[in-house]
């Protein structure tokens, strides 16, 4: 396929964030909405759509969320009046449901005269068939997300208590799932049976906390005591806390895009450390092309970093910032006009150009999805005179979509799943292009291709989890229309 056709078929599609949701709760604190609060702050980076936190007193539950980022859906005078020792915060990033408010997490229900407040991070593959069979029964629903599934079914069986209750509910639910509950006295903490998404506990003065990633455990000063087990319940009440484990073992299959791009570098997800896991991924590119040279080496701003660094260590090339940030922008902003659709990339990274002029540029990425937003990216360095520009990718060509939670739900939102390597350095408008190989991955992440508790699908299309093809994160709202 030509250049041409090549872009002529990608044209619908327009870059996306590839975050997902993060969770935080806190059990025995009486600041737990404010610890909440900075917990999601840490968690920022998982979800930028909405935030919201929902509290316990012991008799009722309040909650408060919005649209936007934490630091602006979360006043002082908010706050004060979610009154409580027991939390639970999100942060979304649709992957099921549109970004609309009555989306946004926690979802907070009133049943039997008991409240039960909710935070999802996942995507359940089997949403369309229960939410269809639910709704054939007569149930209501107040939102186009999955995780109102879930309450649904737990609310069906609290007849039999809530610990049955949550037992049954998750044996009838498929695909990925850290959650994070609360009641009027307990909070609950739960991981699908593979452990697709990370999902910690801690400890703070004597109070416990839960946390997608324990950078959030770092902020407030609270100790990491150990991960949530996959498929453990965790029950965390005045007794302490304790596990259900409902489940009978299965192969693991932590998502492994977690160490390349959703956690933060200072979090240890999966007993690792993952700015130490990424610098081994760019000393893996560096043995496996080390005939290529270059002036220096440099990374897109913040996504490459880290591989960077692994990658110039190992290579002896300089390391160099050859396009800034600019960290004062906005999530949205507005479009000055169509001849300026780029702006939107070169408002947040400006190259440098007396440094990149006439100089011969290796670029380090942890990823191409799309390619368009690498494409822009790539004509802005040559148009600062780089000379000749190869890029490295810190992990395999994704071609297989994901429906675990990941923002590429569909085949055609892939450029390597229907173009070659070749097609994708041309399109892009490289000199050379190479992705690490599955092997160097795994080696990095401290296993191999023999031996590793890691899901690989969006990789080989070996799915641990079957799911019905063409998934949506709209799908409840496709099917309206």
């Amino acid at each position: 396929m030509n250049r041409r056709s090549l872009l002529t078929a990608l044209a619908p599609f327009t870059p996306r964030k590839r975050e997902e949701c993060g969770i935080f709760g806190v059990y025995g604190n009486p600041d737990a909405a404010k610890l909440t609060y900075f917990g999601l702050y840490a968690l920022q980076h998982r979800g930028q759509e909405s935030a919201g936190i929902a509290v316990s007193d012991g008799c009722q539950v309040r909650e408060y969320k919005h649209m936007g980022l934490v630091h602006d859906v979360f006043r002082e005078d908010i706050l004060k009046i979610l009154q409580g020792h027991i939390s639970v915060g999100h942060v979304r990033y649709s992957t099921t449901g549109s970004s609309l408010l009555a989306n946004a997490q926690p979802f907070v229900v009133f049943h039997d005269n008991q409240y039960y407040a909710i935070g999802h991070n996942g995507n359940l593959v089997n949403a369309v068939e229960l939410r269809r069979e639910m709704e054939a029964q007569g149930a209501i629903f107040q939102s186009t997300m999955d995780t109102e599934i879930i309450m649904h079914l737990i609310t069906r069986n609290l007849i039999y208590g809530l610990e049955e209750a949550l037992v049954q509910a998750l044996t009838q639910i498929e695909g990925a799932y850290s959650l994070i509950m609360c009641t009027k006295d307990k909070l609950i903490g739960v991981r699908d049976p593979r452990g697709f998404r990370p999902l910690c506990l801690g400890e703070l003065n004597g109070s416990y906390v839960l946390a997608s990633e324990t950078c959030a455990f770092d902020l407030i000063e609270a100790t990491y005591i150990r991960d949530v087990e996959p498929g453990e319940i965790l029950i965390i009440d005045h007794n302490g806390f304790r596990s259900l484990h409902p489940f009978p073992r299965m192969r693991q299959a932590y998502c492994i895009f977690e160490f390349i791009y959703f956690a933060r570098p200072d979090s240890n997800i999966f007993t690792q450390n993952v700015y130490l896991c990424r610098k081994r991924l760019g000393r893996l590119m560096a043995r496996e092309n080390y005939s290529l040279t270059g002036d220096f080496v440099m990374p897109f701003p913040d996504s490459g970093n880290y591989a960077a660094l692994g990658f110039a260590e190992a290579s002896e090339i300089p390391l160099e910032m050859g396009v800034i940030r600019n960290h004062y922008v906005g999530r949205t902003f507005i479009q000055p006009s169509q001849a300026m659709r780029d702006f939107g990339v070169r408002v947040k990274l400006n190259p440098v150009r007396e440094l990149l002029y006439d100089k011969r540029v290796i670029l380090v990425e942890d990823s191409i999805i799309r390619g368009t937003t690498t494409r822009t990216r790539i004509s802005a360095l040559r148009q600062a005179g780089a000379k000749e520009v190869h890029m490295l990718v810190s992990c395999p060509p994704h071609r297989f979509p994901c429906p675990y939670g990941i923002d590429f739900s569909t085949k055609g939102e892939l450029i390597a799943a229907s173009h070659s390597v070749e097609e994708i350095r041309d399109f892009i408008g490289l000199d050379s292009l190479n992705y690490l190989s599955l092997e160097g991955l795994l080696e990095g992440a401290g296993a191999s291709l023999e031996d590793h508790p890691f899901c690989l699908a969006c990789f080989t299309g070996d799915y641990a989890v079957p799911f019905e093809e063409q998934v949506r994160k709209d799908c409840f709202e496709h099917q309206r229309r």
